[in-house]
């Protein structure tokens, strides 16, 4: 498998397993918007090997963000064409956050933490859970309601508790053979004991029960200490995107 046709496999699964509110197609990218909730869901991304982008397509791109009321943002995984990068630095768009996309293989262990409840639908309760832990930007139950229950592929909303207190969230979503992990969050006051590993190891087990060879996830390159964590599971970089970023306007 090339290194496009592996970026091209696993950013349309992300597509679909992280649905936006609304897409728009423009020559090989595609511009999704859903209320500003997450840059993966409201960004221009390429979706066909060598993509480019003019002028003109900039302009009307950015025109459609900003009719949305949403920042400008380019997601670049490596699929975009020569020049695109520059272009956009050249127009004052900033580099932030560049993420890795991890992979790795789903060993045959089929069997779910027994204290891992997975739910194929998902629940306000789960929906509110995992928001509060996630606190800031992303303390928004209507927004990550919109997004995952617009997921038409099989899911698994897993919660983990301990002496009957939820303390562990996270998403699996299966599709053709990959199970892609997302929103995996603990409770503040119980981080770095191990708590994530186990939603993380049941989503890979559940994905098993449902013909996953390959599990997948993203991270932030700056979280050297999930990107640790995931490496111990067996995690490998399979590629890498960054954003790029409209300048907010000056003040007056």
């Amino acid at each position: 498998m090339s290194d496009h046709s592996l970026i091209l496999g696993l950013e349309s699964r992300l597509v679909n397993a992280w649905p936006s509110f609304d897409y728009q197609a423009y020559d090989g990218w595609i511009l999704r918007l859903a209320a500003g909730y997450t840059k993966r869901a409201n960004s221009a991304t390429p979706l066909l090997p060598g993509a480019s982008l003019d002028e003109p397509l900039l302009v009307y791109m950015v025109e459609r963000f900003i009719a949305a009321n949403v920042r400008p943002t380019f997601r670049l995984n490596g699929l975009e064409g020569a020049g695109v990068d520059a272009l956009l630095a050249a127009r004052g768009f900033r580099e932030i956050e560049p993420t890795c996309v991890l992979s790795a293989p789903v060993d045959g262990d089929c069997e779910v933490d027994s204290e891992v409840a997975i739910e194929a639908k998902v629940s306000k309760q789960w929906v509110r859970e995992a928001s509060e832990s996630y606190g800031g930007e992303k303390d928004d139950e209507a927004a990550l309601l919109g997004i995952v229950s617009r997921i038409r592929q099989k899911a698994a909303f897993a919660t983990l508790r301990l002496d009957e207190r939820p303390v562990a969230w996270g998403l699996g979503v299966v599709e053709r053979g990959y199970v892609g992990l997302y929103d995996i969050v603990v409770a503040p006051d119980l981080r770095g004991i191990g708590l994530g590993r186990r939603v993380v190891l049941s989503l890979m087990a559940w994905g098993c029960t449902h013909g996953a060879h390959t599990a997948y996830l993203q991270v932030r390159e700056e979280n050297e200490i999930a990107r640790s964590l995931y490496g111990a599971l067996g995690f490998r970089l399979a590629y890498r995107y960054t954003h790029r970023v409209m300048p907010a306007p000056a003040s007056p």
